[in-house]
């Protein structure tokens, strides 16, 4: 199969998804590697290249889901659906969408600026507040009081619009449950509003209920490949964040394993254009120096 890669500045060192990528280069497979923050893009070539899918690994607001939106709406395969990208990527959209299908989200609030959260009244209890479009726990805050909602209006003027939820009491544990194609692995690691614990990570077996809570989850986004952030509240799981591609940390063989469900998603939606023989050099403009 011939498979093109889109590859974010971010990401570039890490071994997500560019060790997948040389495991399938090593096994006879064409890869395609575009880095788009680092090159001009011509996107006639890029699509009649004859790729099988193409996959991204992305940060919220990066180049590459706009590259992944224009192949899809071509009908080239993506991994994930590109407009399933787009739900999760907006943390706002993901919420509306847990609303509509009775997810156990929390309660969440849009922002568009700073300057409006002075209208919270965290007296009623802790707030959580987070930028729409981030990731990695990047500007997650948790506000108590008067106090730590002017830290977070200064901290977080930058950040774009915002969410605002309520703070679910837990252990400071977050469950991190990764899905391969539909096999799930379930890690703990310490939560980014209670950095104190100190929990290391690793992986846990799985509860049935959780299990069910992100097949569920899998199946409203319309994700493939994805993790889930639960944590367990007095009233039973609550999710709070759901990621398009992540890491896959702790999950064993975790590269032969996202490897294999790329073959076989590829393989299950192969594009129109698929059958189309390359006819300009892809190579060209693909990144130097990123042996596979």
């Amino acid at each position: 199969m011939r498979l093109c890669f889109l590859i974010e500045e971010q990401y570039r060192g890490d071994s997500m998804p560019l060790d997948v990528a040389r495991h399938l280069s090593g096994l006879g497979h064409e890869i395609d590697i575009v880095e788009p923050g680092r090159s001009v893009v011509p996107l006639g070539t890029l699509l009649r290249a004859g790729h099988d899918a193409w996959v991204l690994k992305t940060v919220s607001g990066g180049p590459g889901l706009t590259l992944l939106s224009a192949a899809a709406a071509v009908g080239v395969t993506t991994i994930n659906d590109a407009r399933a990208v787009h739900a999760v990527r907006d943390k706002a959209v993901a919420a509306a969408l847990a609303r509509r299908y009775e997810l156990p989200f929390p309660e969440t609030s849009f922002v568009a600026t700073t300057d409006v959260l002075e209208q919270l009244d965290p007296a009623g209890g802790a707030l959580v507040v987070k930028p729409v479009g981030g990731n990695s726990g990047r500007g997650v805050r948790i506000v108590r009081g008067r106090r730590e909602l002017a830290d977070a209006q200064r901290d977080l003027r930058d950040e774009g619009f915002l969410i605002v939820q309520p703070y679910i009491p837990n252990h400071g544990v977050d469950y991190k449950v990764y899905s391969v194609g539909g096999e799930l692995h379930a890690t703990v690691r310490t939560s980014p509003l209670h950095p104190d614990r100190g929990v290391t990570p690793r992986e846990v077996p799985l509860p049935d209920d959780l299990a069910e809570l992100v097949t569920r989850i899998g199946q409203v986004y319309g994700l493939d490949l994805f993790g889930v952030d639960a944590v367990a509240g007095p009233d039973g799981w609550v999710v709070v964040d759901v990621n398009d591609f992540p890491s896959f940390r702790a999950v064993p063989d975790a590269v032969p394993r996202v490897a294999r469900t790329l073959i076989r998603l590829a393989g299950a939606a192969r594009s129109p254009f698929a059958a189309l023989p390359p006819k300009d050099p892809l190579r060209a403009f693909s990144t130097n120096g990123v042996p596979l």
